[in-house]
């Protein structure tokens, strides 16, 4: 195993080209949110727009684009008009990676569009974040593991992993992330206390970041939407889990410190992702 440190991410950092421009640093689709859950969908895209990447869409419902529109101007907004994720925003060739699940919802509809997006991402080989109820509906469906785009993260806490991968314990379990991974390509981070990040090449990283006040709803998408846009910014998805765990915890440590574990919310990691990104 090995940890993931500042000296193990300083060497895999991409520096920025003074002659360049957005399109140079990639194009990140998000899907989530619906007409009872549209935080999720801020959350993510808030945390994705602080990521270094080029351009991001958020594809969600109306009520919650028009959230969006205020709160990230910046963000691109494609709207779904359902009151849940039920049609494939229009050219998905045109992005270089897609986060999907937080704040979706559990439905026959819904899993039916999460088939068709991932069946396209195959094709046109685009990895995808997955994370929350899209790995919550994959854990339904046989043969989940032909759905998954080459170069993919998954990101289950310790519920959904039970779910997608049942088994008599964790050891078993740990075997088999260690199969998928080899069989899909996939990388897993199994988040939690010192969150772990399993490659397709048997390698186990550990992450040295985060602290129990960040063990409240919503920090699980802001975390989706920061390893999204680094994986659409050009990282591969080894360096951009791993970029993402520790950023992700390096900004909840500092929280931590400065208003004790009880008084910030997920929101408040968004702002505090700059704190591990200025360490390094």
């Amino acid at each position: 195993m090995t940890d993931i440190t500042p000296e193990y991410l300083r060497p895999r950092l991409q520096g920025r080209e003074n002659d360049s421009h957005k399109h140079d640093y990639g194009r990140l689709l998000v899907i989530a949110g619906c007409e009872t859950m549209p935080g999720a969908a801020l959350l993510a895209t808030g945390a994705a727009l602080r990521s270094g990447c080029g351009l991001v869409t958020l594809h969600s419902t109306t009520r919650t684009l028009l959230a969006a529109a205020v709160k990230y101007p910046s963000a691109i907004l494609s709207e779904d008009p359902g009151s849940h994720f039920s049609t494939l925003p229009e050219k998905l060739e045109r992005y270089s990676a897609i986060a999907v699940g937080p704040g979706l919802g559990v439905s026959p509809g819904i899993i039916n569009a999460l088939m068709d997006l991932l069946g396209e991402a195959c094709d046109l080989r685009i990895p995808a974040v997955l994370d929350a109820d899209a790995l919550n509906m994959l854990a339904i469906l046989a043969d989940w593991h032909e759905l998954i785009p080459p170069g993919s993260i998954l990101t289950p806490h310790k519920g959904e992993l039970k779910r997608l991968l049942p088994c008599r314990n964790d050891a078993e379990r740990e075997s088999l992330a260690w199969e998928l991974c080899a069989e899909t390509g996939c990388h897993i981070v199994m988040k939690g206390y010192r969150s772990r990040i399993f490659s397709p090449g048997g390698e186990c990283l550990v992450n040295t970041t985060g602290n129990p006040g960040m063990a409240k709803g919503g920090s699980g998408d802001v975390l989706t939407g920061l390893i999204g846009g680094l994986l659409a910014r050009g990282y591969s998805a080894c360096d951009a889990a791993a970029l993402g765990v520790w950023i992700h915890g390096y900004a909840g440590d500092t929280l931590t410190k400065d208003n004790t574990a009880e008084a910030y919310d997920s929101q408040d990691l968004i702002s505090h992702l700059r704190d591990g990104f200025c360490t390094l």
